[in-house]
């Protein structure tokens, strides 16, 4: 079962059962249907609706903190309820100790130094892809290059 499929399998689920996790569902699936229909044979594959999710994630984190930053509780938790539901699809995140030992075979096979900041992140981006948070990786590079 492809990720689209066990997406709108659970949304189907969730609205037999009034689960609240349907809007959340329903944003997700209402993202998928504007990749297809953005251009000629856009196939939302799995990479494709990890990407999506991982966006959708993204803005529910920057959202959450301008609501804690705005004294607004309420409406930031419901955008962290909200991140629960998507990472459910998301992949296992490797730990700390894991991508930083990825990250230092990366500046090995590299010969990086600080300057090669921008390959290495591409390179460790491209080995970790989905399991990973970019902002993790971020620091760990800078940590290790300087």
């Amino acid at each position: 079962m492809t990720l689209k499929e066990q997406i709108v399998a659970d949304m189907t689920a969730a609205m037999k059962s009034k689960d609240p996790s349907l809007s959340t569902l329903r944003m997700l699936k209402a993202d998928i249907m504007k990749y297809e229909v953005s251009g000629a044979n856009m196939v939302a594959t799995d990479d494709v609706v990890l990407d999506l999710i991982k966006r959708a994630i993204k803005q529910r984190k920057e959202a959450a903190e301008g609501f804690t930053q705005g004294g607004n509780k309420e409406a930031a938790q419901k955008e962290l309820d909200e991140i629960k539901i998507l990472e459910h699809y998301m992949p296992e995140q490797m730990s700390e100790e894991q991508l930083k030992k990825i990250v230092q075979e990366v500046i090995t096979q590299l010969s990086a130094g600080p300057a090669d900041f921008g390959k290495v992140m591409g390179a460790v981006m491209g080995k970790v892809k989905g399991q990973a948070d970019g902002g993790l990786v971020n620091k760990i590079v800078k940590e290790l290059l300087s």
